[in-house]
């Protein structure tokens, strides 16, 4: 985990840097796909993702190297050859793992909060899970465990073949010619990300466009068919904390709700949308009907509230960096705390950007759990050994935050309310 630790203080700033390079391209062609609230939900849900990764929380129910002993038919060398079979087949597992996302209710669970921006650019390719809590991958990857694919290789192009899905996200790039028929490029994904009909469960590839052609799920973009993004039952929130379980929390409600003993248990593993005939009757859930005109997410912001939003998504990233970068010297229970502190940040500012009262008395809690920590160590993990004033720049932070969390929740919101009688 020190490893993926040391890995992630570098991914971060590169892609949050390409994501602030497609924000600036916006603006210099007046043809700007990012709005504040969306873009910082968007790169907040990959701060909570990556602390859920490198803390590694997940029950893995079979690893690659288990495998790869237990199963490979032939002891092969690392060629050049053995690398592109490697990644071909973590392609197509990624593919199937992809098609089970969209086809299962339960596995849709682990991947609607990266489909839930009603926007499409880059930092929408940041909303990454964390309900995705057990890991089934490797037994997907059974075929390169039969042919003998070393774990050393499947380790090292895994990530390379996430990080890869990432440039695509974006509506800057037009049809890419000869290459639409390759691999997987903006405009297929702009399909994927889609609403339409006409587009809904399409070009589910990661890298390589040829599985959805072969087996029925490509879809060309349409030019009289305008994508139209996010997902049919809006998440109608910034906070991506709640986004990630809000399908897990339906699934349960009807599974209660249902008389049917039999609808209890296949409900999880029926197709996605799938409700038993009497809950869906009884407790209707409202669907996106028109794509074009449906009612898009974007409660009134301030100027001021939106720069607040920017402010705790930088101050929390910075938080994260530290732990990383400090994450071999730190205790794993200190990580677990440190973690809780940057996790709680987020669901409290992110439900502020909702204009939900309880953000404040989150973050207010948090600010007086902060301070504990720092009159119990007299540090803030470790900052005060680079910085000499860390423990002071801590308690400020946290005090900035409660005094602006308070006036965002019952000042400026009051004000708001006052104008819109008057």
């Amino acid at each position: 985990m020190e490893t993926y630790a040391n890995a992630l203080l570098y991914a971060i700033p590169f892609f949050t840097g390409l994501v602030l390079v497609e924000v600036l391209y916006g603006a210099l062609v007046k043809n700007q796909k990012h709005n504040v609230m969306d873009t910082v939900s968007s790169l907040s849900s990959g701060l909570t993702n990556i602390i859920k990764d490198s803390l590694g929380l997940v029950l893995v129910l079979v690893s690659y190297p288990f495998l790869a002993e237990n199963l490979a038919l032939f002891d092969i060398n690392t060629t050049w050859l053995v690398w592109l079979i490697a990644f071909i087949a973590i392609d197509f597992a990624g593919y199937w793992n992809h098609r089970l996302s969209h086809h299962i209710n339960i596995f849709w669970n682990q991947h609607v909060i990266h489909h839930s921006s009603e926007e499409f650019n880059l930092a929408c390719a940041l909303r990454q899970s964390i309900s995705n809590l057990i890991g089934y991958f490797a037994l997907l990857l059974i075929p390169a465990a039969i042919l003998g694919i070393p774990n050393e290789v499947i380790a090292i192009l895994a990530p390379i073949h996430l990080f890869a899905q990432f440039w695509y996200h974006t509506q800057h790039i037009g049809k890419m010619g000869w290459l639409e028929y390759v691999i997987v490029t903006p405009s297929q994904h702009r399909v994927h990300h889609a609403i339409n009909p006409e587009y809904i469960d399409k070009n589910l590839g990661q890298i390589l466009c040829v599985w959805d052609r072969l087996f029925g799920t490509f879809q060309e973009e349409l030019e009289n068919v305008p994508p139209q993004y996010g997902v049919l039952k809006p998440a109608a929130t910034w906070n991506p904390i709640l986004i990630n379980f809000q399908h897990f929390w339906r699934l349960v409600k009807d599974a209660w709700r249902t008389r049917s003993t039999w609808d209890k248990v296949r409900i999880w593993f029926m197709p996605t949308g799938w409700r038993p005939t009497d809950v869906s009757e009884k407790y209707p859930v409202s669907i996106i009907e028109d794509v074009y005109n449906f009612k898009r997410y974007k409660p009134k912001s301030s100027n001021l509230l939106k720069g607040y939003a920017i402010f705790q998504l930088l101050a929390n990233t910075f938080l994260l960096l530290f732990m990383l970068y400090n994450y071999a010297e730190i205790d794993f229970r200190e990580l677990l705390l440190f973690s809780a502190f940057v996790f709680v940040g987020i669901f409290a500012y992110t439900s502020l950007m909702d204009r939900k009262p309880y953000a404040f008395w989150v973050e207010l809690l948090r600010g007086l759990s902060g301070f504990a920590v720092l009159f119990r160590n007299g540090d803030w993990f470790g900052l005060n050994s680079f910085v000499s004033f860390g423990s002071n720049f801590m308690m400020v932070y946290f005090i900035l935050s409660i005094g602006c969390s308070f006036y965002f929740t019952f000042i400026e919101k009051e004000r708001t309310e006052q104008a819109l009688v008057i």
